[in-house]
């Protein structure tokens, strides 16, 4: 077998080592941090995430689920928070048992590490960071030296310098589009008695059409909240430069909010503000060096599928293993089968922003929301919400990206105020294909 090397233990590296050591494969993971088992992880980066269904899968590949599990904490639906105070709850799914799950970025880190270790098949180099690669050797800021041999894969992030050294040979090359907003954290403590301040079983949020503020629940009973908005204009990060500005602006957009917020406005200044932009990789691999997660297609987190797809890559990538000896036929399988999907949870990234901040409020989306979901009770097997298709099926986000434009369609046709499900049902199996 031939040995294989990860650069980056951030989530998707240690979940590939893991399925590799299954298969009795060695694997030298390196990563650039400290040991997060031994180090607190920094504030203001992405502490909570959601975990749905394709990352789940993936775990379950892996058989670390039940470990993740314990850290879970399920998220029913989207409590939105009014200008006016009013808060209104919106479910996920008209099923019960369709839900998202806040889960801490740093507690999934840690397992996903150990359980990587316990295979005896993986050995984690810490605080060695990748700095050069070449067709030769890959160097790391320690000084040490590795060849450029074996099968080689980055899952070191957006800024990925394997992706960049495969760029160095391809046309065309990939491209970074920044969305233009950008991110900062911020947190709610847990009560004096030690409880949540919010309803715990929701991600929450307060939209207020050019930007939002979003709330994730954890197991210590605080949220972590994340105020998403513009750059630049007349509401953004560059107009907010004092704390009585900072103050005024959260005492005029989220009142209700303010007085949960711990150490602020302090905290405001204190926490960075992250970049959000979209990764486009038109060819994953070069030789024996493939890269995979967020190195390959970083997304905005809106739909929350970033962790979820790249787990997903994990898992196709061992189908296409599974499948196949030669190296390259692997990995151009892989390319060609992930690519297309990668562009489309994309775009419906993108698409979901503009809900979330916006749309939630509207009659008109609250509307054509309550006839989906009554199409998807009638026709389960064939008119599957959008959000539903991303976050609880194994569908491919290519075909949810077709069938979900279908399905606006098909809701456009319809007499909104009073549709005939005879004509829905002749429209629907005209133009949607089953789910099998």
């Amino acid at each position: 077998m031939e040995k294989i090397t990860i650069i980056g233990s951030g989530l998707t590296g240690p979940l590939l080592s893991i399925l590799f050591a299954k298969r009795g494969y060695k694997v030298e993971l390196y990563e650039k941090r400290l040991d997060p088992r031994q180090e607190s992880i920094s504030a203001g980066r992405s502490i909570n995430l959601a975990l749905s269904h394709r990352g789940i899968k993936a775990l379950k590949l892996a058989k670390v689920f039940k470990q993740v599990e314990l850290n879970l904490i399920p998220m029913k639906g989207r409590m939105i928070h009014h200008s006016n105070g009013n808060l209104d709850f919106q479910p996920y799914s008209i099923n019960p048992n369709e839900f998202i799950n806040s889960v801490s970025r740093a507690e999934l880190n840690k397992i996903l590490m150990t359980e990587a270790e316990n295979t005896n098949n993986v050995n984690i180099h810490f605080d060695e960071a990748l700095i050069e690669i070449n067709n030769d050797i890959l160097k790391f800021c320690s000084g040490k030296t590795i060849p450029n041999e074996g099968i080689i894969f980055g899952a070191d992030g957006a800024g990925s310098l394997v992706r960049q050294f495969i760029d160095k040979s391809s046309k065309p090359k990939s491209k970074k589009e920044p969305l233009g907003h950008s991110y900062k954290e911020l947190n709610i403590s847990p009560s004096n008695t030690n409880d949540f301040q919010l309803d715990a079983n929701s991600l929450h949020i307060w939209p207020r059409g050019e930007f939002m503020l979003i709330a994730l629940p954890n197991l210590d009973k605080s949220f972590t909240c994340t105020l998403f908005m513009p750059n630049n204009g007349k509401i953004s990060f560059e107009s907010l430069k004092t704390e009585n500005q900072v103050t005024d602006f959260f005492k005029s957009y989220f009142a209700d909010a303010l007085p949960l917020l711990e150490n602020f406005p302090q905290s405001f200044f204190l926490n960075p503000i992250g970049k959000l932009a979209t990764i486009y990789t038109q060819n994953w691999h070069k030789d024996k060096i493939c890269i995979i997660g967020d190195a390959a297609h970083a997304v905005v987190p809106f739909f929350g599928q970033g962790m979820n797809a790249s787990f997903e890559d994990c898992e196709i990538l061992m189908e296409c293993l599974d499948n196949q000896e030669d190296w390259n036929n692997i990995f151009s399988t892989f390319n060609q089968r992930r690519k297309p999907d990668a562009d489309a949870i994309a775009k419906m990234a993108i698409e979901n922003y503009i809900e979330m901040r916006d749309s939630v409020t509207k009659d008109e989306f609250i509307n054509k929301k309550e006839i989906a979901n009554s199409l998807f009770k009638n026709f389960p097997n064939r008119f599957i919400p959008q959000y539903n298709m991303v976050s609880f099926t194994s569908i491919s986000y290519k075909e949810v990206y077709n069938r979900a434009k279908i399905q606006k369609e098909i809701i456009q046709i319809l007499n909104t105020e009073n549709f005939d499900l005879k004509d829905a049902e002749n429209l629907i199996k005209s133009k949607l294909i089953p789910i099998s």
